[in-house]
């Protein structure tokens, strides 16, 4: 299978979560030859595991990480072609007066160049992305 959708920090999340929403996983199992998530979204994620101090529960997410995530789904480059999508987006969007979340803007490039369709719980985070296909998994 080729690649079709691009997992955004809170997808890949949610596996890890107390109570994990079923219909999400559900799509993870369906769709697992089919994911990718990007570089800024695998900073997130181990941001996130290092600010936690040493325990059982950073050993589990260290392990979730490397373990699944590292090892099952692709990581894609934020590259020269994405950087140059991001600052044209960038500066189309600031002359609206809109200003998202820097590597929200990296995450939604690359997905774009790479036409794939952006999966995340936070739809409003990537509305104003021109061409960009979203999908909310939890619907």
């Amino acid at each position: 299978m080729t690649m079709r959708f691009l997992l955004d920090t809170n997808v890949l999340s949610e596996p890890v979560r107390l109570s994990p929403h079923t219909g999400l996983l559900s799509r993870l199992r369906e769709h697992r030859a089919e994911i990718a998530t990007a570089a800024p979204v695998w900073s997130e994620l181990l941001f996130g595991c290092v600010r936690l101090p040493p325990s059982r529960k950073r050993d589990a997410l260290e392990s979730y990480l490397f373990g699944t995530v590292r090892a099952g789904v692709p990581i894609l480059p934020y590259d020269q072609v994405a950087a140059e999508w991001h600052a044209a987006e960038r500066a189309r969007l600031a002359a609206q007066g809109k200003n998202p979340p820097f590597v929200d803007g990296q995450i939604a490039a690359v997905a774009k160049i790479n036409g794939l369709i952006l999966v995340t719980s936070n739809r409003l985070d990537f509305e104003s992305f021109a061409g960009l296909q979203v999908q909310d998994w939890r619907e």
